[in-house]
């Protein structure tokens, strides 16, 4: 019996001295607060930005307030890179736009993983909107402003996880993306230049508006569409499902999760250039409503405690990701 002791109590003191991974984690969910999210949000998506258009002047200042937040928390911007902006071209925007765009940039920021960097995620949402019509600002609070913060405080709430003493089995692509609105332009250009081999990226997170209810959920906003997440990785699926399950427990609508989808909605948004390059992504989305690319998506209709359940979501999802002691495989077909 006195053995049994010994070894229980030699259990015990490995334990206590083993880091605290989890909790640190979960404390660091913390971060993602409901005022911290309306604040930048506020700010993204006010009319001073004139609707974010793809290389004008307003989505510039976004931009550079983004980059702010980064500095702020202490995130830096990818090895080798000059600095956070990644520039698209308005020449390679414009040889698939019907539109004429002017010069632009996808901003990047980014978390080194401690113990196999060269291994990505890529956390992912484009912060462009359709600019103004008449002199009325589209400002996008929705589409995808609210994405674009969700961004900010998953990075911030990684990188205060890792100064706690998590470990990072691998690194972390945080990716505002530009010319979503006229077709994809950044995540291609991006997928086509990017910062890390695309061999070397696990998966790819999208979120597009995630700040709204739609009407087939007028009655209750607690849930989430989930798009794309088994087409190519079974667990990159059942960790959707499982950081779900851990953290908001809020219900997974897998409606639109089909490439046949009448709405697209696979193909309408920045994971699909990552996807179609083979990389396991999932696109986080509440669905359209009435103010979808209309002058009234304003931060005035965003339901914060809806928007901040989904960024705790993704977080965990990103979370899971970088930790799990071997990255997610490629067990179905590209189409």
């Amino acid at each position: 019996m006195k053995k049994h002791l010994l070894v229980a109590s030699a259990a015990l003191l490995l334990w206590s001295c083993a880091p605290k991974q989890s909790s640190s984690a979960s404390n660091s969910a913390d971060v993602i607060k409901e005022a911290e999210l309306k604040e930048i949000l506020t700010y993204i998506a006010s009319d001073e930005m004139q609707g974010r258009e793809t290389g004008s002047e307003g989505q510039k200042a976004a931009g550079r307030y983004l980059i702010n937040q980064y500095k702020k928390a202490g995130i830096g911007f990818p090895p080798e890179q000059s600095g956070y902006y990644q520039a698209v071209p308005a020449a390679y925007m414009n040889k698939k736009s019907r539109e004429v765009l002017n010069d632009s940039e996808n901003i990047w920021a980014f978390i080194k993983g401690d113990e196999n960097p060269d291994e990505v995620v890529v956390l992912s949402a484009h912060y462009d909107h359709v600019g103004t019509e008449n002199g009325t600002v589209y400002n996008g609070a929705d589409d995808d402003g609210s994405g674009t913060v969700a961004l900010v405080e998953i990075a911030k709430a990684i990188k205060k996880a890792q100064k706690n003493g998590l470990k990072l089995k691998r690194s972390l692509l945080i990716l505002h993306v530009t010319g979503e609105e006229h077709g994809l332009h950044g995540s291609r250009y991006y997928s086509e230049n990017p910062a890390f081999p695309l061999l070397n990226t696990v998966a790819n997170v999208n979120i597009d508006m995630i700040g709204r209810r739609d009407v087939e959920h007028r009655d209750n906003g607690n849930y989430v569409y989930v798009i794309g997440s088994d087409f190519l990785s079974t667990e990159l699926d059942k960790i959707c499902k499982s950081a779900n399950e851990k953290s908001v427990n809020i219900f997974l609508d897998y409606k639109y999760n089909n490439k046949t989808d009448p709405n697209r909605f696979y193909y309408r948004s920045d994971h699909y250039n990552f996807a179609k390059n083979g990389i396991p992504s999932v696109f986080l989305f509440s669905g359209v409503h009435e103010d979808y690319h209309k002058p009234t998506d304003d931060v005035e209709k965003i339901e914060f405690d809806l928007l901040t359940k989904r960024t705790k979501l993704a977080y965990n999802i990103v979370l899971e990701l970088l930790t799990r002691e071997k990255r997610i495989v490629v067990d179905k077909p590209i189409d």
